[in-house]
């Protein structure tokens, strides 16, 4: 499935959606026309609500779509009128305020770039474990919402980054487990103040405001059965590209990261307990934002710039600087 977070115009709060082709099923509808008396089910009101109870829930959200798109027929009137067209809606981040979102350090590539522009090697510690940050849950941005540069900042990045979303209370997470705390993946663009962050890891504590101001998510919340074709062994054969103004600047694979969404969330999950709606992101693919490519392949963002990330299966994430 490709569950989506949607907001009509004059229609009051988001909604929890399928997305299918170039409609999206308002799965909230869609279940009360599937239940006529019983009124819309509160755990599809939002992701958020789904993934809080998402084992009853997920049966409701397959039965309502199966409904919908039924082979030989459109369902009835009430299941009918709880399509809606895609290009009429904001799409919100799937998860609008995750309870923690921690950006791990995956891509070797990215690293190992990274570091030799400031003349340095991969650390060995780098090896022995995946590393993450802590970014801000209160900034998250969805498809098509403006990202303002801080005042503070004439080196602003982005990164092209895969993240999944935990969808069980877990702890201590075996490896081998890991699909079953996953709701799914989504896109991640961790935007970047690269001249404060350069100060901030100076200092040795970072990045923190760095990277605080904003984190783009979506637009499509991918359940993994969608993207089981695609596995190649615990990787998954994923090509990524970032674009900015039309120009392709970037471009990966999820299959290249050195350390697996098993490892990252059997560390991140070590002796705490990992939340529905959790954000666990790959860190920057190989190649992916523009402190890696340096100056002679493109200048910082402005504003009025253009910001796509595209990850096949996934979709197409737009941001656009203010």
């Amino acid at each position: 499935m490709r569950l989506v977070s949607f907001e009509r115009s004059g229609a009051g709060g988001p909604g929890l959606g399928a997305l299918v082709g170039d409609r999206v099923l308002d799965l909230d509808a869609a279940s009360a026309a599937c239940n006529p008396g019983a009124g819309p089910d509160p755990r599809l009101r939002s992701v958020e609500t789904l993934l809080a109870e998402r084992e009853g829930a997920l049966p409701l959200v397959r039965s309502a779509l199966e409904r919908a798109i039924r082979p030989g027929g459109a369902g009835d009137a009430a299941t009918e009128r709880a399509w809606l067209d895609a290009a009429s809606l904001r799409f919100l981040p799937p998860v609008g305020r995750p309870p923690t979102i921690r950006d791990f350090y995956a891509f070797e590539e990215h690293v190992r770039n990274a570091r030799a522009r400031r003349g340095l090697s991969v650390p060995p510690e780098w090896y022995e474990f995946p590393a993450f940050y802590f970014s801000n849950p209160g900034s998250v941005v969805g498809h098509l919402a403006p990202v303002r540069r801080p005042a503070w900042t004439r080196a602003l990045d982005y990164e092209l980054e895969i993240a999944c979303i935990i969808g069980a209370r877990a702890r201590d997470v075996a490896e081998e487990d890991w699909e079953s705390v996953v709701a799914g993946f989504t896109i991640l663009n961790d935007w970047s103040a690269r001249d404060v962050q350069r100060k901030e890891m100076a200092i040795g504590l970072g990045p923190a405001k760095a990277k605080d101001f904003a984190t783009s998510l979506g637009p499509v919340l991918v359940t993994l059965e969608e993207v089981t074709h695609r596995r190649q062994g615990d990787r998954f054969d994923l090509a990524m590209e970032a674009r900015v103004n039309g120009v392709t600047l970037s471009r990966s694979n999820a299959r290249d990261m050195h350390y697996s969404f098993g490892q990252m969330i059997a560390r991140a999950s070590q002796e705490v307990y990992l939340l529905p709606g959790d954000v666990i992101g790959s860190g920057t693919a190989g190649g992916g934002c523009i402190l890696e490519l340096g100056p002679e392949v493109h200048r910082w963002l402005e504003p009025g710039d253009e910001v796509i990330l595209e990850i096949e299966c996934l979709g197409i994430l737009t941001n656009t600087i203010v």
